[in-house]
């Protein structure tokens, strides 16, 4: 970091500089990059797999599956306390997760006319599961979970080759966990494409889930927009966080949760707010302090090269600028941080005062970690049951009720020019009058 900025003397380009994404900086060459890898996998199936696999990952892959026996290995390889903390967590998620799932629901919004909304599970599901610069069971999780709790009925899972060509044992024991079978070795871009186009060995999916690098996002975006693609569940890319501190804060936790993030990659972007010049001097001070002692710090030191401790005149600039950035995690380290909740307009998710750490929403709190980053939490919402499915509207009309709303629908079919419309309904209503 490059030492306190004050926001109130910097012009509107500067305030726009600083809250750019790194990930936006090199957007145009991850693009570029991206474009070739799908085509790539389009075109030429598991060879092009085999090649890209090689090339980015260092393993030659004879088979992307996970096969029973490398189940089983992991089952054996992973820890007790491991193993009992995951279900400890996806059991967490469930509960939050259940509860707020889709309903269906019929409304009679005439006599003789009734609508309702039936939910269906998407079918055929895709999730991608980082683990490159550390693996990321938890995620495992976070999408299992609600893909189960949904209904689907396929579901396959991509993750990275470790350099010995196994997959994170970790990664395995939470994808069984969540009754998930089917499990390639396969990561980055490469991967995202697999899925979406499919190959021999993967199968196609309709929707795409999952966080990841400047280069997941980027495939994930680009075969959302192709005809032979697939959706996606939003942009997930770079971990950030955007905290918003009082003077009442504790420094040390507040430099803490930065660091937290920071550690995810290089491209992640921390940034603190706050109206009180002398806390942002000691989270600095503990910035510091608490770097050196992490196992990741020099990746966490290149993300904070990106980041920005920030003084505002007031808590409700902070909470302006915390709006316009749309943070993917924010942290109210407030005195009363329930009472300022309703000036959040665009976060993936908050975490309320000094005992909430984000770390807690990463992993157990039942929470979904998997959240839209680079701004748009303005516009997209966590990840969630009804990611994985879809509504379908039903009405259904008897004799009086297209007596009752059809010559509605005929004055507006009239006003749009439509005939075919307003006859469609004049036949009927004749036919009930007689």
């Amino acid at each position: 970091m490059s030492g306190i900025i004050e926001w109130s003397v910097i012009d509107e380009a500067q305030r726009a500089m600083l809250l750019q994404r790194p990930a936006q900086v090199v957007s145009a060459d991850v693009q570029s990059a991206v474009v070739a890898i799908l085509e790539q996998v389009r075109s030429g199936g598991d060879v092009a797999l085999r090649e890209l696999t090689l090339r980015f990952d260092g393993v030659a892959a004879d088979r992307f599956a996970v096969g029973e026996e490398e189940f089983r290995a992991a089952e054996a390889f992973v820890p007790l306390d491991l193993r009992v903390a995951m279900i400890a967590a996806a059991q967490r998620i469930e509960d939050f997760h259940h509860d707020g799932m889709l309903q269906p629901y019929a409304v009679k919004t005439a006599p003789g006319v009734t609508c309702e909304r039936i939910v269906r599970a998407i079918e055929r599901v895709g999730l991608y599961v980082p683990a490159g610069s550390a693996p990321l069971p938890s995620t495992a999780l976070m999408l299992g979970v609600p893909a189960r709790l949904a209904g689907c009925s396929e579901v396959t899972l991509c993750t990275p080759a470790r350099r010995d060509g196994s997959a994170d044992p970790a990664v395995l024991v939470a994808a069984r966990l969540c009754g998930i079978e089917r499990v390639f070795k396969l990561g980055g871009a490469q991967a995202i494409a697999a899925m979406a186009f499919g190959t021999d060995s993967v199968p196609r999916c309709d929707k795409l889930f999952g966080p990841g690098n400047a280069f997941v996002t980027e495939a994930k975006r680009q075969v959302s927009m192709r005809g032979d693609g697939a959706a996606i569940d939003m942009p997930a890319g770079p971990s950030e966080v955007l905290v918003i501190a009082d003077a009442g804060a504790n420094p040390a936790f507040i430099a803490a949760d930065l660091l937290s993030q920071a550690e995810h990659g290089p491209d992640s972007q921390v940034i603190l707010l706050s109206d009180d010049a002398a806390l942002l001097a000691a989270v600095e001070q503990q910035l510091q302090l608490q770097l050196p002692k992490l196992s990741r710090k020099d990746i966490a030191r290149q993300a904070l090269a990106a980041s920005r401790l920030i003084r505002v005149d007031t808590l409700e600039t902070a909470f302006d600028i915390s709006n316009r950035y749309a943070p993917e995690h924010l942290i109210l380290a407030l005195r009363e941080p329930r009472e300022w909740l309703d000036c959040v307009r665009a976060a993936g998710s908050v975490f309320l005062g000094d005992w909430t750490p984000e770390a807690l929403g990463d992993y157990c709190s039942g929470t979904n970690h998997v959240l839209p980053t680079g701004g748009a939490a303005r516009a997209v919402s966590g990840l969630n049951v009804s990611s994985f499915q879809t509504t379908i509207s039903v009405q259904a009309a008897q004799r009086a009720g297209i007596s009752a709303i059809g010559p509605c629908a005929m004055v507006l079919a009239e006003a749009e020019g439509l005939d075919g419309h307003r006859n469609a309904v004049a036949l009927r209503l004749a036919e009930a009058a007689a």
